[in-house]
């Protein structure tokens, strides 16, 4: 992005945080578009994507004043608003199971799924290596990556719950998972 682009940004959130619906306008003919693709992206349904780029410009709006641009431009912090609400669009769906109606007796034809117990203990196994292997992290890489990846938070919701600056919750989860694939081995785990 343009020098000039970032600027005329930078003018317009401020303009925005002060209630200016023509600077709210300006941002999306700028952003817009782009931020209409990252969510179809995502998402891959036209719908959904119309819904989070609504959802994205009236988050701006009403949190345009804690915006601070020393910290990233106005593009970059629509397109995170973006990928985190598509992410949480997608999570939401796999919720939602379509009902497949069963011709009487198919229920019978499945196969059988469930783990042998000779899986089941290597996975506890590896669950306990795991385990240990994460209580050897320092505290905030630890809950920085205990958030990722069994809450399923984003980094950017990771940072505002740690009251933590994006760029310090990322290093930490690199930091951590480094430190686990040592500590694992790279191979061991599968």
């Amino acid at each position: 992005m343009r020098t000039e682009d970032r600027d005329a940004d930078a003018r317009a959130i401020h303009k925005v945080a002060a209630g200016d619906q023509a600077a709210m306008a300006e941002l999306y003919d700028r952003h817009g578009r782009l931020v209409y693709s990252l969510a179809l992206r995502i998402l891959d349904d036209q719908a959904d994507a119309e819904d989070i780029v609504q959802e994205v410009f009236s988050q701006a709006w009403s949190q345009a004043g804690r915006h601070d641009v020393a910290r990233g431009s106005v593009g970059a912090w629509l397109l995170m608003m973006t990928r985190s609400r598509a992410i949480d669009r997608l999570r939401s769906r796999r919720g939602q199971v379509d009902p497949v109606p069963f011709a009487e007796g198919a229920a019978l034809q499945l196969a059988d799924l469930s783990p042998s117990q000779e899986a089941m203990a290597s996975t506890a196994e590896q669950v306990a290596r795991v385990r240990d292997a994460l209580s050897r992290l320092p505290l905030l890489q630890r809950l920085s990556v205990e958030l990722a990846f069994y809450e399923g938070l984003s980094h950017s919701e990771i940072a505002e719950r740690l009251e933590q600056p994006l760029g310090t919750v990322k290093t930490r989860i690199r930091l951590a998972l480094m430190k686990l694939r040592e500590a694992l081995g790279e191979g061991k785990m599968a």
